[in-house]
């Protein structure tokens, strides 16, 4: 407990630092956000007194999307916004089982094909009908090479999509993949208007950069339309009036780049934001204890966690990875800068996925024994490592990392960047270490283990470790291939053994989703991988 206790005053010193520092930094940009605030408060003000209750819905978040293409973009920030935008052939509903969407039905007709029939009465926002040939159009799109699809991982498996007739569409897989419809049911599976696909294919022709056309026209078939993208400002999206399903209540929704934490609650509390996300652990109190706003908790599949690129000294040396895991204590980090609420880590996968084991031996926090691992490594002397990060959670946690590595003599340099340089920068192999997260969309094992660790996921696609594992490659492409789910369980509990034996990441905690609300927001729901459903959102009476 004394020394738990001690760890907790040091970090205290260092997050106050870090926060005067922070400070002394950014005050112009931060009277910019404030006067940005006041603007747009009065504009909001009037706009709901002449048009109502359920105008307009202010949802702030910590920036803009990096991409409005679902085959380009796989960040939180820029999934929030284009699941109001596109439909998927499948989608999870509330109780987190796989329904129709696009497709009015779906079957497997053997092994390796699969049979979708599809609604005939969607149009695209631009009028554009939706069919069978748009189904190929997008699965073709996104495992062409030539256009470099972040998410091609996704269905890398589809061998083959046919056309049977203007509303049937068979879909053949290379082998046996049980779990098409869930990745199917992921926003890199959203459809997009077919324009909008022939529309970058020609900038390509023209020598512009592929996945650039669709970004800046995204056009799909969902219950919101995109009106307005100021990047690093703002998102405005406006109902579509002829959507297939039932209607969204708000006519518009605003997301807002709001990156300090401190001005989205103000923003919140002062009824300039209706709904702000993400709320750290340390607001939830105050928010709930006023009378504008609620915090509200669900239930996570995300996973936490500190990556180390592999393919730099001395972190391709397997010891001094252990070392490091070892070193930190998991379950100090949660109470003390989290307030208990999230879930130390055991393992890659959340207890909420598909493929969770608590059979697995575990990396213990023991100081004593990473110093000797060190010693006999050589590395007893210690060395320095930058690690980046991109926002205030995930830079409240490298400072923690920081205190607790100096007990090995090992300097960590925080380097915080805006969340496009950071992706970038880490998806080049750019960096030594980073603090970052990942959220197992589809709640099954396969997307949770098959684009962080696989070897050909390297990079974007989401190894930002650049590890590379012959026998974990293996175990992954068999567990794929598999439709014996008891085999498939079995392998991927063989396979999380050898990625927590070879630390190419220290899994840190599972996140409890915080999301701040208005008190007069109703309706609102958000699944484990984080995304927020805001078609039932409404403002009560």
């Amino acid at each position: 407990m004394l020394n738990i206790m001690k760890k907790l005053s040091l970090l205290l010193v260092v997050l106050v630092a870090l926060a005067a520092c922070a400070s002394e930094g950014s005050s112009d940009s931060e009277e910019g956000e404030e006067n940005q605030s006041e603007e747009s408060a009065e504009g909001k003000t009037q706009e709901q007194e002449s048009d109502g209750n359920n105008e307009e819905l202010v949802v702030d978040l910590d920036s803009t999307p990096s991409s409005l293409d679902p085959h380009a973009a796989n960040d939180g920030i820029s999934l929030y916004v284009m699941t109001n935008i596109y439909d998927t052939l499948v989608r999870m509903n509330q109780d987190l089982e796989l329904e129709p969407s696009l497709a009015k039905s779906y079957e497997q007709v053997n092994e390796t094909t699969w049979e979708f029939k599809l609604r005939e009465d969607v149009t695209f926002h631009d009028g554009e009908p939706f069919n069978a040939e748009v189904v190929k159009m997008n699965l073709d799109r996104v495992l062409d090479p030539e256009v470099g699809a972040t998410l091609s991982f996704l269905f890398d498996m589809i061998d083959e999509v046919e056309v049977v007739d203007n509303y049937t569409v068979q879909i053949h897989t290379e082998y046996p993949f049980s779990a098409l419809p869930a990745h199917l049911a992921h926003p890199g599976g959203h459809m997009i208007s077919p324009k909008s696909i022939e529309a970058d294919y020609e900038g390509m022709e023209n020598g512009e950069n592929p996945l650039t056309a669709v970004n800046e026209n995204p056009v799909g078939t969902g219950y919101y339309e995109l009106e307005e993208h100021n990047s690093g400002e703002n998102v405005i999206l406006t109902k579509n009036e002829d959507y297939w399903g039932e209607k969204p209540n708000f006519e518009r929704i605003v997301f807002k780049a709001v990156p300090e934490e401190s001005s989205r609650v103000s923003e919140l509390l002062t009824d300039e934001a209706d709904i702000i996300y993400p709320v750290n652990t340390d607001k939830v109190s105050s928010i709930n204890e006023s009378e504008e706003g609620r915090v509200k908790e669900s239930e996570s599949a995300s996973m936490s966690y500190l990556g180390f690129n592999v393919e730099k000294e001395p972190l391709d040396n397997r010891g001094v990875r252990r070392a490091i895991n070892m070193a930190i204590d998991k379950e100090a980090l949660v109470e003390g800068l989290m307030s208990g609420v999230p879930l130390p880590a055991a393992g890659p996968l959340a207890p909420t996925v598909n493929g969770y084991s608590d059979e697995l031996e575990l990396i213990e926090h023991d100081v004593e024994e990473a110093k000797e691992i060190l010693k006999e490594e050589g590395y007893e002397e210690g060395f320095s490592l930058d690690v980046y990060v991109y926002d205030k959670t995930t830079a409240d946690t490298a400072v923690y990392i920081q205190s607790e590595l100096e007990e090995l003599n090992i300097e960590l340099n925080i380097e915080q960047l805006d969340i496009g340089a950071y992706l970038d920068l880490t998806a080049q192999g750019e960096h030594d270490m980073l603090v970052g997260s990942w959220g197992t969309v589809t709640l099954d094992a396969d997307y949770g283990l098959y684009p962080m660790f696989h070897s050909e996921n390297a990079g974007s696609a989401g190894n930002r470790s650049f590890f590379s594992h012959d026998k974990v490659d293996q175990l992954l492409e068999e567990a794929r291939r598999s439709n014996d789910e008891e085999k498939r369980l079995e392998l991927y509990e063989e396979a999380q053994q050898i990625i927590i034996d070879e630390s190419p990441i220290v899994p840190l905690y599972h996140s409890v989703l915080l999301a701040g609300l208005s008190e007069d927001i109703e309706g609102f729901y958000q699944y484990p991988s984080s995304f927020p459903y805001l078609k039932d959102v409404k403002k009560s009476e």
